[in-house]
């Protein structure tokens, strides 16, 4: 295909950065284009694995602690999350999911849970959400590292961590770019470093990641094809 072709169905403004980083090579251009794509299927596969993860360990803790119907309890007069204006945006995510079920005649607390999305895992940790009904949720790392003064792993530490991971996931769900630095260069530091969050957060949650991921991690592959272009 041409590239003024290419250019005119992914966009002009889209494939700038790509020009920028290969130096204005349009064939260059266009494979990075596609070999982000690809680096970016592969690292989603992973993060959804990582968040089906997480959301089954926070759940198991969880159940221990609140029952059966915990997520559903949270926003229940009585909850948490309820009528707590501070918590008001999580709230309404799991309040908006449970009445939708509810309406349907389908709810159970499995289907509850598939609602959510990965950012009401990440604020289970934050100091707020944490402190309301999650004191026990570090359990689910129980390789994680002693803190130390220099050091703190705590519940912070694990919201900052999710936290990175969302936004590439977001930044993936959206069709941004993860292949690039700055200021503008072919780069996958970004990609990299996260995977290595993934990586780590699975080994405190006392995963063998390589196990795991037999067969569906390709990350490193696609980050090295990448930095040959």
């Amino acid at each position: 295909m041409k590239y003024s072709e290419f250019e005119d169905i992914i966009s002009q403004q889209r494939m700038r950065k790509y020009l920028l980083a290969c130096n204005n090579e349009s064939r260059r251009a266009m494979t990075l284009y596609r070999y982000n794509l690809k680096l970016s299927q592969e690292m989603f596969a992973l993060i959804s694995c990582f968040e089906v993860t997480l959301r089954n360990r926070i759940d198991k803790e969880m159940k221990l602690h609140y029952g059966n119907d915990w997520l559903r309890d949270l926003v229940l007069p009585g909850g948490a999350f309820y009528a707590n204006p501070r918590v008001d945006k999580t709230y309404k995510i799991i309040k908006k999911a449970y009445d939708g079920l509810m309406s349907a005649g389908t709810y159970s607390h499995s289907k509850l849970l598939s609602e959510m999305e990965f950012g009401v895992w990440k604020y289970m940790f934050n100091n707020l959400q944490y402190g309301l009904c999650g004191r026990h949720l570090l359990h689910i790392f129980p390789n994680k590292p002693t803190s130390t003064r220099a050091n703190q792993i705590d519940n912070s530490r694990i919201f900052l961590e999710l936290d990175y991971i969302n936004n590439i996931r977001n930044r993936i769900a959206h069709h941004e770019p993860i292949c690039f630095g700055f200021p503008i260069c072919v780069d996958t530091t970004y990609t990299l470093n996260n995977y290595s969050r993934m990586m780590t957060l699975f080994q405190w949650m006392g995963i063998d990641s390589g196990q795991f991921l037999y067969g569906i991690d390709h990350v490193g592959r696609e980050c090295s094809k990448i930095m040959c272009i």
